[in-house]
């Protein structure tokens, strides 16, 4: 029986690796800036960009001591695991680091569900039941429903579909690794304040 090679690239993550990766603010701080850019990035900038937001300074704000901290726990631990999981391609020799197609695909691992806010899973089964409820209604001939024409007991739920797809898409989209400004979760406390 021969040997059978598996080429490393073409593995995907596990949820394992996934949860492993985005548990660490440090290491989604570092993809987030890392998706931000085309090609690859140099360690040193990397660093920088990482220590800014998390003192919550710009990038030339940031002391030679906070960047240090920040390179050297990305060097010696947050990199190299990354680069082992598949999501990052790290050249230490070089101290540059580019990310795979894994790390675009990080993002759906992080719908943040703040304070008292409910996951969109939640919301579109009680969209659901209230919809069914509504149209069993106006079908029924419940009162007051019943005086609602059948169409727009149709329609009504149709487009609260709709309206709240669109806004789930919205809010996704802000949420997603790589876009451009701060990581999701520093703009969310932004909002918050």
């Amino acid at each position: 029986m021969g040997v059978i090679e598996v080429d490393e690239k073409e593995f995907s993550l596990s949820r394992e690796d996934v949860f492993e990766t985005l548990s660490n603010r440090r290491r989604r701080y570092a993809i987030h800036a890392l998706l931000q850019e085309e090609g690859s990035v140099e360690l040193g900038d990397l660093a920088r960009q990482v220590a800014a937001w998390e003192t919550g300074q710009s990038p030339s704000a940031v002391s030679s001591e906070e960047r240090r901290r920040v390179y050297n726990a990305l060097q010696q631990s947050h990199l190299p695991k990354m680069h082992d999981t598949g999501i990052v391609e790290y050249d230490r020799d070089r101290g540059t680091i580019t990310t795979t197609t894994e790390a675009s695909d990080l993002h759906v691992y992080l719908e943040i569900v703040p304070g008292n806010d409910i996951p969109w899973s939640v919301y579109y089964l009680l969209l659901g039941a209230f919809s069914l409820s509504f149209a069993g209604a106006v079908v029924g001939g419940v009162p007051p429903f019943g005086a609602i024409p059948a169409l727009v007991g149709a329609l009504v739920p149709g487009l609260l579909l709709v309206a709240s797809a669109a806004v789930h898409t919205l809010h996704g989209r802000r949420q997603r690794l790589g876009r451009a400004g701060l990581p999701p979760e520093l703009r969310h406390r932004k909002n918050d304040a």
